[in-house]
């Protein structure tokens, strides 16, 4: 009861708003882990909430990999690639809440704070809010920037360890967001440093007005948005893991944007005359990772028996229903750097039954199979998949136990290194291979990112190789050699890379699909 209540609450909210102030409802696939992406990494939800509250010094063109300035109205990079110096925009506000009212705008002081707070285990926000700095660490980031100088108000320098080839590319991603210097500080002598993370304030199009767990988010348009009021006055985000349930909603224009459609469903949105369905070629992978720090994953030929078991072509049909092509590499194939030559393992029990009989494991045995609850880019329908895959390996032996949890659990979890496989996935932040090696399959993301918990020094050496290296044609190669060492090592199988589609209301103008899975409103109207 209380939840249909909600519901026609926020119905009411898009009606009674349609007359007074134009009003967007967007049905999210889930409620927000938290609202400082620089302390989560479970997609799109959190993104989109960032998108619309928080800025960072760099930005991408919406649908394609192009920086562009945010709130560094320029750069510099030195000779040997290990300085950089941004110069601020002036006049860009922060917004307020009712717990801190701003008495400057962004400077310098804000840049140096963000990333501090990230890598220096003594600044007094570093642990505020459980301080898991995810992508910052898996990154490197701790050890990459030697120290921040202020030069002035307005210019900020990052001085670097070592050349970064995707230096610049990596600040605009969502853990580089830049937060409020003087507000953490209010908040701290208040005794209430988590405020800055739970009740936040930024410079984006969008601020916060109220939150409530499992039911919706509530923004209205930030009146000095340095890029202009939206033109849109409040943004609503109707929590709603049920796909079938959102299509229900942007039927009845309960709704007018929804992430992840059934694939089943797009014939019949096509069709829907109030209704336009998005698509654009995700820059995403979907892959089942093997805990290779588990026996008997430790052992390379169990893992390509596992792989070689799998019916990728079946998966594509029933899972994808064809809105997706079978994945041989990490890299999408539209994504520069992938590895176009790279043989795909064939689907073969026979190899696979072969593999575990070398392997000593010829009876096969026991195995539990992790299932993200949660649709994604990358997975729609990720309990489908584990059963198929259980019934793929049920035909060598394998006696797969499906196993799934909570989203953030399940991710808590596969951080810890308690899964045997798991399905998981990732659209890239930036364009740039780093973002899809680096963060998934480095040694330094043991403990976060890299759910196959793989340490390969030979394959570590070469992706810092390719960070360091400023010559493109160079990088290629070195990232077309890391694919197959992955391929040969197999720490995962690489499942798919999908297609994104959106349906929106034929009434919303200017949204567009952002390949890296952001969902950005600031230049969206709505017109009758």
């Amino acid at each position: 009861m209380k939840r249909k209540a909600i519901t026609i609450g926020l119905l009411a909210l898009a009606i009674a708003g349609g007359a007074r102030a134009k009003t967007l409802v967007y049905c999210s696939e889930g409620s927000p882990e938290g609202f400082n992406p620089q302390l989560f990494t479970s997609g799109t939800t959190v993104d989109a909430s960032s998108a619309a509250i928080y800025n960072r010094l760099v930005d991408f063109k919406p649908g394609t990999v192009e920086l562009q300035p945010s709130l560094a109205e320029s750069w510099e990079v030195s000779e040997d690639g290990k300085r950089y110096t941004f110069h601020l925009r002036k006049g860009v506000a922060f917004q307020s809440n009712k717990y801190f009212t701003p008495t400057r705008d962004f400077n310098a002081d804000d840049v140096i704070f963000s990333f501090m707070r990230q890598k220096d285990a003594n600044n007094p926000y570093h642990k505020v809010s459980n301080g898991a700095y995810t992508n910052f660490e898996s990154m490197e980031f701790g050890t990459l920037i030697d120290r921040i100088v202020k030069v002035d108000d307005y210019t900020v320098r990052f001085e670097l360890s070592r050349a970064e080839a995707p230096f610049v590319a990596d600040l605009g991603m969502y853990f580089a967001t830049l937060l409020s210097a003087e507000y953490a500080e209010a908040m701290l002598k208040a005794g209430t440093p988590q405020r800055v993370d739970n009740d936040p304030i930024g410079t984006g199009p969008f601020q916060l007005v109220q939150y409530q767990k499992d039911a919706k988010i509530l923004y209205k348009a930030f009146d000095r948005y340095w890029e202009g009021k939206p033109k849109i006055d409040r943004l609503v985000f109707s929590i709603t893991p049920d796909a079938t349930v959102r299509y229900a909603k942007l039927q009845k224009n309960e709704c007018q944007v929804m992430p992840f459609p059934n694939p089943a469903d797009l014939a019949r949105m096509r069709q829907d005359g109030n209704l336009q369905v998005m698509e654009k070629s995700g820059l995403n992978i979907g892959f089942l990772a093997f805990n290779t720090q588990k026996k008997p994953l430790d052992n390379v030929k169990v893992r390509q028996a596992l792989a070689l078991a799998v019916n990728k072509p079946a998966i594509i049909e029933a899972v994808f229903h064809g809105a997706g092509q079978p994945a041989k590499n990490l890299l999408p194939p539209t994504q520069w750097g992938s590895n176009a030559q790279l043989e795909d393992y064939p689907y073969s029990p026979e190899r696979a039954k072969q593999l575990l009989q070398e392997a000593g494991l010829g009876q096969g045995f026991d195995i539990d199979l992790w299932a993200m609850p949660v649709q994604r880019p990358y997975n729609p329908n990720a309990k489908r998949m584990a059963e198929m895959i259980q019934a793929d390996w049920a035909k060598i032996g394998m006696r797969a136990k499906i196993v799934t949890f909570e989203w953030g659990e399940y991710l808590q979890r596969i951080k810890n290194g308690e899964h045997q496989t798991a399905l998981m996935g990732w659209t890239t932040a930036n364009g740039d291979p780093d973002n899809f090696f680096g963060p998934l399959f480095t040694c330094a993301s043991l403990g976060g990112s890299n759910s196959a918990k793989w340490c390969y020094k030979p394959f570590d050496q070469l992706i810092l190789q390719a960070r360091e290296e400023n010559d493109h044609a160079k990088r290629v190669a070195m990232y077309q050699q890391a694919q197959v060492m992955m391929h040969d090592q197999m720490p995962a199988l690489m499942i798919a890379h999908s297609t994104i589609f959106e349906p929106v209301r034929k009434e919303v103008k200017g949204y567009e699909i952002d390949p890296f899975g952001k969902h950005i409103f600031k230049q969206v109207s709505l017109e009758k």
